[in-house]
């Protein structure tokens, strides 16, 4: 797969710089392991839920740090399941370490998350602060109530 060139468009456009650097991102990780498995979902109009499936970790093995537009998520096996390996006949569960990113928008913020089942959800939601939310302007008919703009002859 080859990657696309977006230096002609970095050097045109002003302010999208994080942009281009999610769709690079974006790129370089769809390349990279595609382990654990995972879900994205919308689950309301302002609630998400990420779903790994984590077979084989335990909730002291799985670490999840956010920090602002990046949450991280990685898995440490402990060194005790080496020693129980020579016994399997066939070892067809992953037990491998893990790191997984996930790009998260502005005002996004986690929720909670849950190890259940050998999947590991975690909850995001979406609070826009009001001052940034949009706002519906009441359209009158009449004369304008704010100041007059006069106009001076020539």
């Amino acid at each position: 797969m080859s990657r696309f060139d977006f230096t002609p468009y970095r050097r045109s456009t002003i302010g999208f710089d994080r942009l281009f650097d999610l769709l690079e991102a974006s790129t370089r990780q769809q390349q990279s392991d595609n382990y654990p498995p995972f879900n994205l979902e919308k689950t309301s109009e302002d609630h998400y839920r990420i779903t790994l499936a984590v077979a084989g970790f335990k909730s002291d093995e799985i670490d999840i740090t956010a920090q602002q537009n990046l949450l991280l998520v990685s898995g440490r096996k402990g060194e005790d399941n080496d020693n129980q390996r020579g016994s399997f006949l066939h070892l067809g569960i992953a037990n491998r370490s893990f790191e997984r990113r996930f790009e998260l928008a502005d005002f996004v913020r986690v929720e909670a998350a849950n190890l259940a089942d050998g999947l590991l959800t975690i909850d995001l939601v979406r609070e826009v602060p009001e001052a940034m939310k949009p706002k519906k302007i009441a359209v009158t008919t009449g004369t304008p109530t704010g100041p007059a703009i006069e106009h001076k002859a020539a």
